[in-house]
């Protein structure tokens, strides 16, 4: 199994997308990750993409073409940094939905 795109924003092209896969999630949660992708993009260039591996653990991935010499790179690591750490009750949630939803995993007793 290969990583599973969620959702991407790109700062060349303008636009997010996410995967129809994914369109059931709610829409509050959709939103969220919409406003998250686009103001990094804004904020430091790129591409973002927040995808699952084939563990079912949630990455965010960066990439910026060759000659983007406007592409912030030490604001690109804060921020992924940040949204780790603010967004991890998110991430969570979602990496639990795709276990459970996709990789056909038995939810954890609490």
């Amino acid at each position: 199994m290969e990583e599973i795109v969620l959702c991407a924003a790109s700062s060349y092209e303008q636009k997010f997308y996410l995967n129809p896969q994914f369109t059931a999630l709610p829409e509050t949660i959709r939103q969220e990750l919409q406003i998250m992708c686009v103001l990094y993009t804004e904020d430091v260039g790129g591409i973002l993409m927040v995808v699952f591996d084939e563990d079912g653990c949630l990455q965010l991935k960066v990439e910026h073409e060759e000659n983007d010499f406007a592409f912030d790179e030490i604001g690109s690591v804060l921020k992924i940094k940040q949204l780790q750490q603010t967004k991890r009750e998110l991430f969570e949630a979602l990496e639990l939905y795709y276990r459970v939803v996709y990789l056909k995993e038995e939810l954890p007793c609490s």
